[in-house]
């Protein structure tokens, strides 16, 4: 769950979001383009995509890569930015559900596996993740309607549940392929729909992302919805930060520049801008915060 503390941080930042981008939607339209490449190479990289930023970028713009790229990893990169611009685009008619969930797979897998896109495992089809076996193919069906209906009907914060819904969803493990970076599309496609920005869960941190489904692993559901809901709140806080801060119309400047201004020092700023302490957001990994 998350703490009544952050969920007032939550409440009271998207207050001012929702205040400011009044007639403003067009910034945040450039706001989340913008982003796609960044949030494209961190969900592909959490799955061992050797892409880098940039030649994730150069894909996307239909640019020549200095080096050999696989067929396949341009395909990952080219699907969940086009997945993506969906959800985006279309966020208001889109609903949460299975539906939904199996036509975004389709768009994800399309020209890497077609004989697995947009379907559940089935048949003989089971998956392993470490030590761990996702329940049978019979079983996926009743599990996934399950899992959307007790999100549907969760009355604890948009946050732990939608920590709860990602933490069981790769649990299910409901697909042969794909199901980490679908599993991240569904967090913002429910973020969008409760009038939130997208967040970006960066390959750069994974190690606290996999230790949540590590403890849900072991049966410590609680301290595992707990880390969960503690991510998504940071990552959910910085973007809320981002989008302020470009609304308010303030100058940016990097941590770095800022810490020159200040007695305090730069490795003192990063920290509170990891505990979002601090009003600060990251641009291609670069830490930034807005100035009057």
């Amino acid at each position: 769950m998350l703490t009544k503390k952050n969920q007032t941080v939550i409440h009271q930042l998207k207050k001012e979001f929702i205040s400011l981008k009044k007639d403003k939607d067009s910034l945040l339209v450039v706001l989340n383009e913008v982003e796609i490449p960044e949030a494209v190479y961190n969900s592909n990289a959490i799955e061992n995509s050797t892409l880098s930023i940039s030649e994730t970028e150069q894909i996307l713009l239909d640019m020549e890569i200095s080096r050999n790229i696989s067929l396949r990893e341009i395909f990952e990169a080219k699907n969940l930015a086009k997945v993506t611009e969906y959800i985006y685009k279309n966020k208001k008619r889109l609903d949460v559900d299975i539906e939904t969930m199996l036509l975004l797979h389709k768009m994800l897998i399309s020209n890497i596996d077609d004989t697995i896109a947009g379907r559940f495992r089935k048949g003989n089809e089971y998956v392993r993740v470490g030590k761990y076996i996702a329940p049978s193919p019979e079983e996926i069906q009743n599990l996934m309607e399950d899992l959307f209906s007790d999100y549907e009907n969760n009355d604890t914060d948009i946050v732990s549940s939608i920590a709860n819904f990602h933490l069981f969803f790769e649990k299910i493990h409901p697909f042969i392929d794909g199901n980490g970076r679908i599993g991240r599309v569904l967090i913002n496609l429910m973020l969008l729909k409760n009038n939130f920005p997208p967040i970006i869960i960066r390959n750069s941190e994974k190690q606290y992302y996999y230790a949540a489904f590590k403890l849900y692993d072991n049966d410590e559901k609680d301290k595992a919805l707990n880390n969960f809901s503690k991510i998504i709140f940071l990552q959910l806080s910085e973007s809320l930060n981002k989008r302020i801060t470009y609304l308010r119309g303030n100058k940016l400047v990097t941590l770095v520049d800022f810490a020159k201004t200040r007695s305090e020092s730069k490795n003192s700023l990063i920290n509170k801008a990891k505990r979002q302490t601090i009003p600060a957001f990251r641009e291609k990994g670069v830490w930034k915060i807005g100035v009057e």
